[in-house]
């Protein structure tokens, strides 16, 4: 019997009642509850069979006792399946998702999925929310730390990658859990940066920047998707029929589980869309088949299935038969997940199996942290002898919470290993250390950290003998290292900042480092780019370390002392200044500025000059000095079916291996509309050995040259221009030499 006909079977012999239950999705946390206490919500659902699966379980014997009292509570033995957030990491939590891909190691990216799988996996979970998908171009969301950063290529070959790792060889298999796809879609865009805010967008903007990184998820075969907070071009996404039934069903053909996010269906009547029962048959029709927390569908689609619905207020009818007919769909798509999963021939699949070992993640976790920090400038401090004596300096020196950086929820402080630590371990000599500065200086910081949980409290002595305390520690010693940053609280859900930058302390106590003319190493966790003003200027070296998960501060150490090599680059700009957002390298030209009487506006600010410090996407450096020859092409015209070589040499003059980016973009100077001024369409990693030289190939088509054209979703077309193309090669999306293709077809 097929996975399709167990559940054919299973469809005949179930109630609507038992239908509708199976598309109700709740959360662990108020538990079982035994004996003479009132039972919860959560357990009564269980005991009636009214709950198709939970999100949050914390261990391997409460999902299994849940899961024993799901079967005994449904008529027909139905089981439920677990999902968690395992946004980067399970219980070995690696660095924040964007520092992963500042990383640009898709190799690695597929390796910290499948471990997070493996031990999530173990935990009797089936189904990770993620990976996050989450095209973003503006800092001050504080969901860009959970994301990919700003390019849809670079994007989409982590979706690709993830999705791979966390489902393994399959569905089913022993330590692989469903991926499920988020946000879907545009999340990453909303106005002012503001959490959960609507986007208004064009739709080429739409198909081409923020749908390539979904498009590559369901190519690797996600199995699931979760539907976004936000409204996109007036029509909120739990409601969006035009993109989940028309897209991503109908142009997709994604035959797989789409969930809402947490109480979506609800927050439907607070976007305006109306009653509980008109927002229900909205989300329904819309192609949502499951209802996270709300019980929005348990609650209202008994009555509508029995009365259908008519609201001419809202433009939207259905029938009873036809109401009846989506919740037989979205029971289906939720059977037919669980029978991918294994769990209706074992309801108890995976709940016997080893997590993996756990030095085995913590190598892992140093090693991806090394990789994901980004050296954005080195004047000859870097790497550090072993017996230079340091002092450390900053709040983020001895911190074991904040490394683990926002959504680890399964994660423990006490696995961190901090800076000081790490960097005694490494050297055998314990860095002379002082604090120096605060994290926490504004009534909001210290609100948004109550609201929370506190990580971080101010220093309660001045401000003044504070910093005395860490001059008298930058004096005593040959080289200064800073630790500043942001709190874990300060970036992730419901954390946007309206300047992203660093907490003035920090900024006074860089400045006040720099006056000792020692050289000075600053390191940065945060979980967002911020734009970091003098501190540029101030500091000798500057790491972009990010929020590195258990290991982050190992991988520093690592770097720092040259037992590993930088190899990251920025997956998103750094601002020069926290107004200068939302910020990317791919902007359209536009017809000004132009040399004239209006030439004083080169860069559109008035108060900030044009050379202001940055670091543009792409970018990072190494310890290795890696030279460019000039690219050559293996034929300056060709048709369209005809693939091209691009080939670059490359050579490491230095004395230090290197790990280098090779970056591909290219422009289009003349196209039906405004095209970006270069646009990333691919890339290479390449380790070369002191004094090696090496060939790089890129090998193009012309489909990488096509672009939308969308008068509507439904007639939306890819179309490509023959003539001339610009070929810009180089280490980040700035600093490229150009040459040109001409497609003749």
């Amino acid at each position: 019997m097929t996975k399709h006909d167990a559940v054919a079977r299973l469809m005949a012999a179930m109630t609507l009642e038992e239908k509708i239950g199976q598309l109700n999705l709740l959360p662990a946390g108020e538990g079982l509850v035994t004996g003479a206490q009132a039972p919860t919500r959560l357990s009564e659902r269980l005991d009636s069979g009214q709950i198709g699966a939970i999100f949050g379980t914390k261990s391997l014997a409460t999902a299994r006792a849940m899961q024993e009292r799901a079967l005994a509570g449904s008529r027909l033995g139905i089981p439920l399946f677990f999902a968690e957030d395992v946004i980067h990491g399970h219980r070995t939590v690696f660095p924040l998702n964007i520092a992963l891909a500042c990383s640009w190691d898709m190799d690695l990216i597929h390796d910290t999925a499948a471990f997070a799988a493996a031990e999530a996996a173990a935990d009797g979970l089936h189904q990770v929310y993620a990976p996050m998908l989450d095209v973003s171009r503006d800092p001050r969301w504080g969901r860009v730390a959970e994301g990919p950063g700003e390019d849809p290529l670079l994007a989409s070959r982590i979706a690709d990658a993830a999705t791979r790792g966390f489902q393994g060889a399959g569905l089913g298999a022993s330590g692989s859990v469903a991926a499920c796809l988020k946000h879907f879609v545009a999340y990453g865009a909303p106005q002012s940066g503001r959490d959960y805010d609507n986007v208004s967008l064009s739709l080429e903007d739409l198909l081409e920047i923020y749908l390539p990184p979904f498009v590559a998820g369901l190519q690797a075969g996600a199995a699931s998707i979760m539907v976004s907070f936000n409204a996109v071009n007036k029509l909120p996404m739990h409601a969006n029929a035009p993109l989940i039934q028309g897209w991503l069903r109908g142009g997709q053909g994604f035959d797989g589980l789409v969930v809402s996010d947490y109480t979506g269906v609800k927050e439907l009547g607070p976007h305006g869309l109306g009653s509980p029962a008109l927002i229900v048959a909205r989300a329904l029709h819309a192609g949502v088949d499951m209802d996270m927390v709300g019980e929005d569908y348990l609650t209202q689609l008994p009555r509508l299935a029995r009365d259908g619905l008519d609201a001419p207020e809202a433009g939207f009818s259905l029938t009873a038969p036809q109401i009846t007919g989506l919740i037989e769909d979205a029971c289906r798509n939720v059977l037919i997940f669980k029978a991918r999963l294994g769990l209706l021939d074992d309801p108890f699949r995976g709940m016997g199996g080893d997590a993996p070992p756990r030095h085995d993640g913590r190598r892992l976790a140093r090693k991806a942290a090394a990789q994901s920090a980004v050296l954005l400038k080195n004047d000859g401090v870097l790497p550090l002898a072993m017996d230079r004596k340091v002092a450390l300096i900053g709040p983020l020196g001895a911190d074991r919470v904040n490394m683990l950086g926002t959504w680890a929820v399964s994660g423990r402080a006490e696995d961190v290993v901090p800076l000081d630590q790490a960097m005694a371990d490494l050297t055998g000599t314990r860095p002379a250390v002082a604090w120096g500065a605060n994290i926490v200086d504004e009534p909001w910081m210290e609100t948004r950290l109550n609201v929370h949980g506190v990580t971080v409290t101010a220093d309660p002595r001045p401000e003044a003998e504070v910093l005395a305390e860490a001059l008298a520690a930058a004096h005593a010693a040959d080289v200064i290292v800073a630790a500043v940053g942001e709190a874990k609280e300060h970036a992730g859900e419901s954390s946007s900042r309206l300047s992203p930058d660093l907490p003035a302390p920090q900024r006074r106590l860089i400045a006040a480092l720099a006056e000792t003319g020692k050289p000075l190493v600053v390191v940065v966790f945060a979980g967002r780019p911020l734009a970091l003003g003098d501190v540029i200027a101030q500091a000798d070296a500057l790491l972009y370390a990010w929020h590195g998960g258990i290991a982050g501060p190992e991988g520093v150490a690592d770097l720092i002392f040259g037992a590993a090599q930088p190899g990251g680059r920025l997956a998103m700009s750094l601002p020069a200044h926290p107004a200068e957002v939302p910020l990317t390298y791919a902007c359209e030209p536009t017809g000004r500025p132009w040399p004239g009487q209006f030439g004083k506006f080169l860069t559109g600010w008035l108060d900030m000059p044009d050379d202001a410090p940055r670091f543009p996407f792409g970018f990072g450096l190494g310890y290795g000095a890696v030279e460019y020859g000039i690219p050559s092409l293996s034929q300056g015209a060709a048709t369209a079916g005809q693939g091209v070589e691009l080939r670059v040499v490359l050579k490491n003059s230095g004395a230090h291996p290197a790990l280098e980016t090779v970056q591909l973009y290219a422009s289009d100077p003349v196209a039906r509309v405004t095209r970006p001024g270069r646009k990333l369409i691919d890339f290479q990693q390449v380790a070369l050995a002191p004094g090696e030289n090496r060939e790089v190939v890129f090998v193009l088509q012309a489909d990488q040259f096509a672009y939308p054209m969308a008068p509507s979703l439904e007639a939306a077309a890819w179309v490509r221009d023959p003539g001339l193309i610009g070929l810009h090669v180089g280490p980040n999306s700035r600093d490229t030499q150009m040459t040109e293709l001409t497609w003749l077809s």
